[in-house]
């Protein structure tokens, strides 16, 4: 195992010299930022000190094998690589980091770490890092660390589409699966056009599988003042869009099923009528794991899909799902639910306001 020190300015440029002569499988072994030169002891300056290694690489374990195969062939001892040991407790340790090709600076290690736990993913957090090392610090201040990360999670998230809808489109689809939250969102979009926007609003419910969903809305339509159209087939919906074309907005409930069975998504292309005078919102729940989420998305691929509606925002600290979905999908985020109550448990969703909530308390929880 070659083991050697580099020095460099910066940590990106501490970080090339080891790219560059050890390749891109080098380990950090141990970084730190000292103080190097001067007069005097004055003016001096910040020196990044970086200890990596590396195994031997394959071409020297090909080498290795080949002449230990010809060893045994005309019958002579095989050589014993002195370094083995040493390269299995390498194996072993990278086994421990989950493969992971480098260790990070130790504050950004635990930054690392932060992010996981908060349910980013690998890749995405990985990334992450890896561009705050790219532009350079010396990362000894962790509540620093805590604001380059809140931008570098903004910067990456923010061309994406956040924020409310405008209202611009006369149909607003809500699609999902079961028990997310659809009708009571459904219902504070109702309440903000009605009450904030002075619309004339429709319901249409296609959700005639659930017969409680049916009331639930029946009863935010009466407290609201609000029509209400049932829908049991594609002609029942197109006669609930006639009898509302002179509405400025129409909502629409569709039901919760399996999405996991490609039929019902089918079975929403027969009943609903996807054009381009509608919005439509995926509405997923905060609490979900992200591969289940990024599953149901995946369903939905063949419906045009404007925005995500996060809901449970209240039964979770953990918001690193919703930048995985953003991220990975490449899809903005309208709204976060953190309640039951109508029509205030509704928060406009924002880049920086949700890479707001995932870095919350990191320097705190740090250094108490």
């Amino acid at each position: 195992m070659r083991v050697k020190k580099f020095e460099a300015a910066t940590m990106p440029e501490v970080m090339k010299k080891v790219r560059s002569e050890l390749g891109a499988d080098a380990v950090i072994l141990n970084s730190k930022v000292k103080k190097s030169g001067g007069f005097l002891g004055l003016f001096k300056k910040d020196i990044t000190e970086v200890i990596a290694a590396i195994d031997p690489s394959d071409e020297h374990q090909s080498t290795f094998g080949t002449a230990r195969a010809v060893e045994e062939k005309e019958g002579q001892a095989p050589t014993v690589n002195p370094n083995h040991e040493i390269m299995e407790e390498l194996k072993h340790l990278r086994s421990l980091i989950q493969n992971r090709k480098e260790v990070y600076p130790e504050n950004l290690e635990i930054a690392y770490e932060f992010l996981l736990n908060q349910e980013v993913s690998e890749d995405v957090a990985g990334k992450t890092i890896e561009r705050l090392i790219e532009k350079g610090g010396s990362f000894d201040d962790l509540s620093e660390i805590e604001n380059l990360l809140r931008l570098e999670l903004y910067e990456s998230m923010k061309q994406k589409r956040f924020g409310k809808p405008a209202f611009d489109k006369k149909f607003i689809h809500l699609v999902g699966p079961t028990g997310v939250g659809k009708t009571t969102t459904l219902a504070k979009l109702a309440a903000e056009a009605a009450l904030n926007h002075q619309l004339d609003v429709g319901f249409i419910t296609t959700d005639t599988y659930r017969i409680a969903a049916i009331d639930q809305l029946k009863t935010y339509a009466k407290i609201l003042d609000i029509p209400l159209e049932v829908a049991y087939s594609l002609e029942d919906y197109k006669r609930a869009k006639e009898r509302f074309q002179d509405f400025d907005l129409v909502l629409v409930d569709t039901a919760g099923r399996n999405f996991r069975n490609p039929s019902f998504i089918r079975e929403l292309h027969k009943m609903i009528d996807f054009d381009e005078e509608s919005d439509n919102f995926l509405v997923l729940g905060l609490t979900s794991k992200f591969t289940d989420m990024s599953d149901i998305f995946e369903q939905f691929k063949d419906i045009p899909i404007h925005q995500l509606i996060l809901t449970k925002a209240d039964e979770t600290a953990r918001k690193g799902n919703a930048v995985n979905m953003v991220l990975t999908h490449d899809v903005g985020v309208a709204y976060l639910t953190d309640g039951q109550n109508v029509p205030d448990d509704i928060q406009t969703a924002s880049a920086m306001g949700l890479a707001r909530e995932v870095m919350e308390g990191f320097s705190n929880e740090r250094s108490s």
